[in-house]
């Protein structure tokens, strides 16, 4: 998965908590255009709009939009083909906070019948 910071062409992303379409442009070296398109083909782009349906970007989002234009731009995947591998993506890290959960709680209730029959 793109990590923020981890391409070396684009410029690091600075600590804030929003950003405007005009700063993930430049940030992700795209046309705001382009980002208005992908927030209506990606489900997963959804920034917060405010008065005068401002979008502001959040940090997520903007790792979201790196690896959106990865896909489509050095790996060659079409809209629809980044747009499954987003989705098996989101896919996978749900099983595997659904598996992290599980171990946790397997500990707890180990924990538990340990002190009961202790």
């Amino acid at each position: 998965m793109l990590e923020a910071g981890s391409d070396d062409d684009l410029p690091p992303i600075p600590a804030k908590r929003y950003f405007t379409i005009g700063e993930v442009a430049e940030l992700c070296r795209v046309k705001p255009h382009v980002l208005r398109y992908w927030e209506q083909e990606f489900e997963q782009l959804k920034p917060v709009k405010r008065r005068g349906n401002r979008r502001y970007y959040q940090r997520q989002d903007v790792i979201v939009i790196r690896q959106i234009r990865s896909l489509l731009y050095d790996q060659g995947f079409t809209i629809g083909g980044a747009r499954q591998w987003l989705a098996g993506e989101a896919g996978r890290r749900d099983l595997e906070q659904s598996r992290q959960i599980v171990r946790q709680l397997r500990q707890d209730l180990e924990e538990v019948l340990r002190i009961l029959k202790g």
